[in-house]
């Protein structure tokens, strides 16, 4: 079987930044084609598989998961018969839902049952055809994974909480902003967009009632146009405001919802470190406190 070089990691300051978020080892990544339940076709992700959860991504440079699948109580991993040429196809059989998922190529799929076996069943797999250096990093994350659970069991319990009213805020500690969000006005955002196109062409912020939240979008059809939309909080979920209003989990899915329903043609709009808006200096340094402390927004 001839060897397909690995897809390149991510950068390594994304990879910490995705780290610091997961709070997980990672032992495995490349892009994936994933169908789930509540989805009628297969979504293209970059997916890392750390620890027992599988991290969806929208591409390889993204630091902000769009969404996750815990597989710690895998049931069993089936294989798919594929049509596709040089493609592998098999369904994670979990307690609540099955996953449909597919391989750019049989020899990466063949690496992520072998991975996914690993450190589900905690041991590695024998009926996986994989190249002598490939099953010695089976062995090296599968001490990995038992060195973590042991760990894991050992974490103090902590003292079960009272229960809590929901706070409506712009962040929650366990689910950071996603990084196109800015603590800007409405004509604050209109200026970030039409001065700094190569940037993104999106931006969440703040609503008009400071309780909720607003998207606003740059599109370039025949000539630039602004639009709004308003994202509400509804309970845990959080709800687009269209003809036919769309509700969706966190506000990852909500930015994950227009760029795919654009099919990329909305881009996130993240600034780089290294330069200024070029209006108000003070923009970065609000959106900045409001992240890290959400109540003073």
């Amino acid at each position: 079987m001839m060897a397909k070089k690995p897809p390149k990691p991510a950068p390594r300051r994304i990879f910490q930044e995705r780290l610091k978020i997961t709070a997980l080892p990672l032992y495995f990544e490349g892009f994936l084609l994933v169908k789930r339940s509540d989805h009628q076709e297969y979504k293209h992700y970059w997916t890392e598989l750390r620890g027992t959860t599988l991290f969806f991504y929208t591409d390889k440079k993204s630091t902000i998961y769009v969404g996750k699948l815990d597989i710690i109580d895998l049931v069993c991993l089936t294989g798919q018969h594929s049509t596709e040429k040089n493609c592998a196809k098999f369904t994670l059989v979990l307690p609540k839902e099955e996953v449909h998922v597919k391989t750019e190529n049989t020899e990466s799929g063949e690496e992520w049952r072998g991975f996914i076996l690993t450190v589900t069943e905690l041991t590695v797999p024998q009926h996986v055809s994989l190249l002598p250096g490939q099953v010695i990093r089976l062995h090296e994350v599968l001490e990995r994974e038992k060195k973590r659970r042991i760990e894991t069991d050992q974490l103090p319990l902590m003292p079960p909480e009272k229960e809590k009213e929901p706070v409506q805020d712009y962040a929650d500690v366990l689910n950071p902003l996603p990084e196109c969000f800015y603590a800007v006005s409405r004509k604050e955002a209109t200026a970030m967009l039409e001065k700094n196109p190569s940037w993104g062409n999106m931006i969440l912020r703040p609503g008009s009632d400071s309780k909720n939240y607003s998207i606003t979008i740059r599109q370039e059809i025949e000539m630039p146009r602004i639009k709004h939309f308003k994202v509400t909080r509804t309970g845990n979920n959080y709800t687009i405001e269209l003809e036919k209003p769309v509700t969706l989990p966190n506000l990852f899915s909500v930015i994950d919802y227009f760029v795919k329903e654009t099919r990329g043609n909305l881009r996130p709009f993240i600034h780089s470190a290294d330069d200024n808006f070029g209006q108000d200096p003070n923009i970065e340094d609000r959106s900045e406190k409001i992240k890290k402390n959400p109540h003073n927004a």
